[in-house]
């Protein structure tokens, strides 16, 4: 089972109360979502708000340095970004950077994001291969323990976290297809975070049965 953090935490921010908040919250769900038998818990790293991306590593690396011991029978995911605004966490090296700072970086693991890659620039679509290989040099392959399977609004480096439904944005059914038929994905659990709530998830779980069998 993999769950989500439930608010827009920080743990970049450069207000002590607002990281503080984020890493109290981060704390119990950790211990909830123990309770309920989950194995992991994806949240998104963070946003420098203008301190520049080597200080958000810092302060995220930091902040989960004193939340996560690695002991508490749930990994937590960093979720890969598009590169919006000031998030942290759009590269492969970032995500590197911040685990490896934690000094414990085998408590940690990343969910890759499907739309949110090729908005940072890694093109799934022409070179899914690649992308992959490249993300085992950097992070090592056993780091990616989930997929968020979406499409995108918008193209390739685009920089903007804009889902759309499977087949109907720029990565399309075939992209789709490739993902999740991929040796190196296929095993790994993978969740939709698509527009149009329970029915839509229950047509593109249907187009992904098709896809996976043809």
């Amino acid at each position: 089972m993999v769950a989500h953090a439930p608010y827009t935490l920080n743990l970049a921010s450069n207000k002590q109360d607002t990281r503080e908040f984020a890493m109290r919250i981060l704390s119990e769900d950790l211990e909830r979502i123990a309770v309920v038998g989950a194995s992991y818990i994806v949240m998104h790293p963070g946003s420098h708000v203008g301190t520049g991306i080597k200080t958000g590593i810092q302060k995220i690396s930091s902040a989960l340095k004193d939340v996560v011991t690695g002991k508490e029978g749930v990994m937590v995911l960093l979720e890969t970004m598009a590169g919006s605004g000031t998030e942290v966490g759009y590269t492969f090296e970032q995500l590197y950077h911040i685990m490896d700072c934690t000094g414990n970086p085998d408590a940690f693991g990343v969910c890759f994001d499907t739309c949110h890659v090729l908005g940072a620039g890694y093109d799934i679509i022409g070179i899914l291969d690649e992308v992959l290989s490249e993300f085992d040099q950097i992070l090592g392959l056993s780091k990616l323990r989930a997929v968020h399977l979406n499409d995108s609004k918008f193209p390739l480096g685009s920089r903007k976290d804009r889902h759309a439904n499977l087949g109907e944005g720029e990565l399309g059914e075939e992209t789709i297809k490739n993902i999740i038929t991929h040796p190196k994905l296929k095993d790994k659990p993978f969740l939709l975070e698509t527009p149009g709530g329970i029915e839509n998830y229950k047509k593109e779980i249907e187009m992904l049965k098709t896809l996976a069998k043809s």
